[in-house]
């Protein structure tokens, strides 16, 4: 009987325990843009799927034409391609990927679609969710699907570009 006593009494303490962590939970807001500086814009981290990303696709490379075929190349994996043309000659990466708040997880997912070697470009000042896509002379191609899920892999979840907070997830 004493046995009986001393484990519900245990258990007692435990739940208590339990709801007194809970209820002081400092993280409960962690990821949202509470305790975010005024002024700083919320980034969208949200992966979208392929047929929600807008793009614009721009050549900066010596090759004409080179916009429209991956343009094209987009197209057929679903993306929105917005605009196609030109832009400054002179990036020697394999792209730049331009993009506001609003764009954040939409230029993380194009990120895997060049095996991470895009480089990132934010404007925080940017108020659309689409993302420039420019091409450097370093460009071959887009990666395979198979190279897509794996690149996001390594990646990792989006994160908030410095001088922005995480915008709390959209209520399903």
């Amino acid at each position: 009987m004493r046995a009986l006593v001393v484990v519900g009494l245990l258990g007692v303490l435990a739940l208590a325990f339990v709801v007194t962590a809970i209820v002081r939970d400092s993280q409960g807001n962690a990821g949202t843009a509470q305790g975010c500086p005024d002024g700083w814009p919320l980034a969208d981290l949200a992966l979208r799927e392929t047929k929600d990303v807008k793009i614009n696709v721009f050549n900066a490379t010596d090759e004409p034409g080179r916009a429209g075929a991956v343009a094209d190349d987009f197209r057929n994996r679903k993306f929105q391609v917005q605009k196609v043309g030109n832009a400054p000659k002179g990036i020697d990466d394999v792209a730049v990927l331009r993009y506001g708040p609003k764009g954040v997880g939409s230029a993380h997912l194009l990120q895997a679609y060049f095996l991470n070697n895009a480089e990132p470009d934010y404007d925080e000042k940017r108020t659309d969710d689409t993302v420039d896509v420019v091409l450097g002379n370093s460009f071959q191609q887009l990666a395979t699907t198979t190279e897509v899920n794996q690149s996001l892999g390594d990646l990792g979840a989006p994160e908030a570009p410095k001088g922005s907070c995480p915008s709390p997830p959209a209520d399903k």
